[in-house]
């Protein structure tokens, strides 16, 4: 659940979100393919961090 408005329609609420900023959106999905595709750590480690961060910024994991 994004903490900014986000307006109604009829496309995801993932699409509507990066609708609010497109330009970020080819940076991000090399950052995510960095991460996720190309990574030398385990899955679990990984996901471990995520979960932490997670935590830390108060978002439901």
């Amino acid at each position: 659940m994004p903490r900014i408005p986000v307006a109604d329609g009829p496309e995801d609420l993932h699409k509507r979100v990066w609708q609010l900023g497109p330009h970020l959106s080819k940076p991000a999905r090399s950052f995510i393919s960095t991460v996720y595709a190309d990574s030398q750590m385990p899955v679990r480690l990984r996901e471990l961090m995520r979960m932490r961060i997670a935590q830390i910024n108060h978002c439901v994991v």
